[in-house]
């Protein structure tokens, strides 16, 4: 039976990894889309290629999420691993919600919610200072970074260029897009594909298959990374429209400035302080950050509103859902 769950939870992880590509393709590459620095397929082919090198570039996020979410020690190993079952499942359910509904929530939080519900459903202990500490401040001070920085950034940018010829202007940005939309990529690949990493890991410790000292095996990297790369390169339409025009509509040099901006808060987030943040909230505060600047009213605050109530329901939500599957498959699987 263990080795039955530890095969499902390595599928459910990786069909989880697949959503978050094709959920969160869109914050890479919306704004180069938008601005028409890109082409469609080939944004989301470069968005593919960057993800799965950034998947490779470390590993301190999966193991916050393996280590500092859900106290496993101690508990049951089929118990354990009903509860990775679950929490995958939550996430997996929010994700499709949310892409259905074309709302660009964070694929991060949904994963920490399930594991939060399934963990309390089965009665582990939750590292609660751990996740006020790695999840909610950088779930509130990273989309305010972003706006701030953003519109501090393009300030800057209006000032140097304010004498500079506007389609030449329009031109380079364009093509500066492309550097930004691959950096942009790279730390949705570093951020996003660890956490699937971090779940596979956690089953496999719990079976002992897996040393809590050794690291993470190579082939959960690589599967991780070519999961979040397909799924990606699947595209998420819907979102896109939401990210590159329904927020507002952008223009190159404020595509470039909301991506570069995001892809430093993302780096800073996974090789400093080692924190899972949601490369979907900093990506649209930053989007919305950007926008202000021509003038507050610019901003569509109506579905920026919808944007955020997603955001504050991700974790309940996906614990939830986590909670109820828990209950489901324990007696059966039990």
């Amino acid at each position: 039976m263990e080795v039955a769950l530890v095969i499902l939870v390595v599928a459910l992880a990786l069909s989880f990894d697949y959503t978050n590509g094709f959920h969160d393709a869109a914050n890479a590459i919306a704004t180069s889309v938008s601005t028409r620095a890109l082409t469609p397929r080939s944004a989301l082919l470069m968005a593919a290629v960057m993800n799965f090198v950034g998947a490779l570039l470390g590993t301190e996020v999966a193991e916050t999420i393996a280590k500092s979410i859900v106290n496993l020690d101690g508990a049951p190993s089929h118990t354990a691993l009903v509860v990775v079952v679950a929490a995958l499942l939550g996430a997996i359910t929010w994700n499709l919600i949310t892409w259905w509904l074309g709302l660009p929530s964070s694929s991060t939080h949904a994963l920490i919610g399930g594991l939060v519900g399934a963990g309390l459903a089965a009665g582990l202990g939750i590292y609660w200072s751990a996740i006020v500490d790695k999840v909610v401040l950088p779930m509130v001070i990273s989309p305010l970074l972003g706006f701030g920085l953003a519109f501090a950034v393009m300030v800057g940018v209006l000032w140097i260029f304010k004498s500079a010829s506007p389609s030449k202007t329009t031109r380079r940005f364009r093509l500066a897009q492309t550097a930004s939309a691959a950096a942009m990529a790279l730390g949705h690949g570093l951020q996003d594909a660890q956490k699937t990493m971090g779940v596979i890991f956690m089953a496999l410790l719990t079976v002992g298959w897996a040393n809590k000292d050794g690291g993470i095996p190579l082939w959960v990297k690589l599967a991780a990374a070519t999961a979040i790369s397909l799924g990606t390169y699947s595209g998420g339409w819907r979102i896109m429209r939401t990210l590159g025009r329904k927020i507002i509509e952008l223009d190159p040099a404020r595509g470039f400035v909301a991506e570069s901006v995001s892809a430093v808060v993302l780096y800073v987030n996974a090789f400093v302080l080692h924190a899972p943040v949601s490369t979907t909230h900093t990506i649209t505060s930053a989007i919305m950050g950007v926008g202000a600047t021509k003038r507050l009213s610019a901003v569509r605050w109506g579905v920026a509103k919808n944007i955020g109530i997603a955001w504050i329901l991700t974790i309940p939500a996906a614990a939830a859902v986590a909670a109820l599957m828990y209950f489901i498959l324990h007696p059966i699987l039990g």
